[in-house]
């Protein structure tokens, strides 16, 4: 689909008035976003393919934002995508954590959840191995906690 329809579709509540999509209300909703998370696209009629790696995260993200969510789930939010990119992300994150977002994330990135987290929970086995808060954690603790039972 394209930018628009990606970016305003979980978040249709929003661009709906009386039971009719509002273009008006969706473009608004989309440009808010656009200029919010820095996304680089040249119209919002181009498919999300069509952009990098880094604006196609940023788009995912504005559709998620859309909902006005308080807790915001991701999965590996920065793979594949560039040191700018992930920069802008982990900016954009660290803001909504400070607005009061719960943000619960998933990474195998170690540099990536030492910068952002404020408490890391290590699985090992499927289970919880181990939970460090921030002032706490080292990779060296993470790798300990996360590597297999002898």
């Amino acid at each position: 689909m394209n930018v628009l329809h990606n970016m305003t579709l979980a978040a249709l509540n929003r661009v709906v008035r009386g039971g009719v999509l509002s273009p008006a209300l969706e473009r608004r909703l989309c440009g808010r976003y656009i200029g919010e998370l820095g996304i680089t696209v040249s119209s919002v009629e181009n498919p999300v393919e069509s952009l990098s790696g880094g604006n196609q995260q940023k788009v995912m993200l504005a559709k998620w934002l859309a909902t006005e969510p308080r807790v915001l789930l991701l999965d590996e939010p920065t793979r594949g995508i560039d040191v700018g990119a992930k920069h802008e992300i982990y900016l954009l994150l660290s803001k909504l954590a400070r607005r009061g977002m719960a943000i619960v994330m998933t990474s195998s990135e170690l540099p990536e959840l030492l910068a952002l987290c404020d408490r890391i929970m290590v699985m090992r086995e499927g289970e919880i191995s181990a939970v460090f808060g921030r002032d706490e954690a080292t990779q060296e603790k993470i790798l300990d906690a996360a590597a297999p039972l002898a």
